[in-house]
């Protein structure tokens, strides 16, 4: 018999064939018994017929249990009615172990009964699908970049100082020292791209944000890219054909994981060019024509960017925001020294903000004066400035929040589904 997975079963349409995996369910209807059985890449429904085979197969096929680990060998037959459009016509069952009062039953269970339980929750249909799509929007951030030249920059994670404001800041003990675990490694992204002119980092990214919302992780995924002689306009026309790129690939290939989330695929086959671009001040004015409130020299909250979201039917762009709401690191505009070359893109659905960028202040001397005024410690930006002593450019990039992405893409409530183990305000566990 030829192994094989549930997912190449198409290959093997007349021929008998080893599937290793687990027990997802199982019924019986007659003298006829179902094993729904998952290896990993799929379901395949088993047949076993009472005559057609060995009693001692049909008593195993009535006691063993959900998440017994097997092997299954049998005759693959195409049926439409099955998932997968394929079934196995059981020939032998070989246990591997049997499991015993496994937790998760296929019925509902609470929020925290399925978290504290998460390493196994993780096997269920829904929970396979969304780590599916997260997999096909990395490699999709991936593929993007490295098609178009940039260079993968890995930065750290200790970090001597702030990024995005020093009030959520994780601190840990270094040595005899105190470092703080990154919020974004743009900083360091800028200097790469000095090197490299076009470079993008990705790795995980912490907030010490005591938020209980169903947006915010205490550790997320995050892909920076860094661009020099890049504008305001360059880092919009970047993250239009990026967020463009992304949707496509995950609608290409993982339609089947969309599917079963239920998920409205129209919603994301409608995700092209050209985005809606709009200043701050035009977005003020759009809701309280809404009847959102919304005053002048705010940052938005959940409301705002899901009225404001609900107005298009692809993302937003949201761009020269109050200064005062935005990092010290933005340039500010030329013809209103209020506002600050930044961008939000905020996404349809009530999704909320997915892509933060702006265009970088490449002048030492405003530099200088901004990191006073915010009152950080000028020992840890000396290098930081250091790209403004020594040929320094226009440059910009912005940060792709990988989580709320995926929860986005899959239309999912709660960004805890869209990591394999999140990290929130009161979970840490497992």
């Amino acid at each position: 018999m030829i192994e094989t997975t549930i997912n190449k079963l198409q290959g093997h349409v007349g021929e008998d064939v080893v599937i290793k995996g687990w027990l997802y369910n199982k019924r019986s209807k007659g003298k006829i018994h179902f094993l729904l059985i998952r290896d990993g890449t799929g379901i395949v429904q088993c047949v076993a017929v009472r005559g057609n085979v060995p009693d001692d197969l049909l008593e195993l096929c009535d006691r063993i249990t959900q998440e017994s680990s097997l092997i299954a060998a049998g005759g693959v037959r195409k049926d439409d009615r099955a998932p997968g459009g394929y079934e196995l016509e059981l020939k032998n069952v070989e246990i591997i172990q049997m499991a015993k009062d496994y937790p998760i039953a296929l019925q509902s269970h609470g929020p925290d009964f399925l978290l504290n339980n998460r390493h196994l929750w993780l096997r269920s249909r829904r929970q396979h699908a969304i780590m599916r799509v997260r997999h096909a929007t990395v490699k999709a951030i991936r593929d993007f970049f490295d098609e178009r030249d940039f260079v993968l920059i890995d930065t750290p994670i200790f970090t001597p100082a702030a990024c995005e404001g020093t009030s959520t800041l994780f601190e840990v003990k270094y040595f005899d020292d105190k470092a703080y675990l990154t919020q974004s490694g743009q900083l360091y992204g800028e200097a790469a791209a000095m090197a490299h002119r076009k470079i993008y980092c990705f790795g995980p990214t912490f907030r010490a944000e005591k938020s209980k919302t169903r947006r915010h992780l205490t550790e997320f995924w995050m892909v920076e890219p860094e661009v020099a002689f890049l504008d305001l306009d360059g880092v919009m026309d970047l993250a239009e054909e990026f967020l463009e790129y992304v949707v496509r690939r995950v609608v290409d290939t993982r339609r089947q994981e969309v599917e079963t989330l239920e998920r409205d695929i129209t919603k994301l086959e409608a995700v092209k060019p050209p985005f809606p671009r709009i200043t701050y001040t035009q977005a003020v004015e759009k809701l309280a024509e809404s009847g959102v409130e919304m005053k002048w020299g705010e940052d938005f909250g959940a409301p705002q960017e899901a009225a404001l979201g609900g107005m298009y039917d692809r993302p937003v762009m949201v761009h020269r925001w109050p200064a005062q709401t935005k990092a010290f690191y933005m340039k500010r505009d030329p013809e209103d020294e209020r506002l600050a070359l930044g961008v939000d893109v905020i996404a349809p659905e009530g999704y909320g903000e997915i892509i933060g960028g702006a265009q970088r202040e490449d002048s030492l001397e405003v530099l200088e004066q901004r990191i006073s005024e915010h009152d950080l410690p000028g020992e840890a930006f000396k290098w930081y400035l250091d790209l403004r002593r020594y040929g320094t450019v226009p440059h910009g990039g912005f940060g792709l929040g990988v989580e709320r992405t995926v929860t986005w893409l899959c239309g999912i409530e709660h960004l805890r589904e869209s990591i394999p183990f999140p990290r929130m305000l009161y979970r840490i566990y497992p």
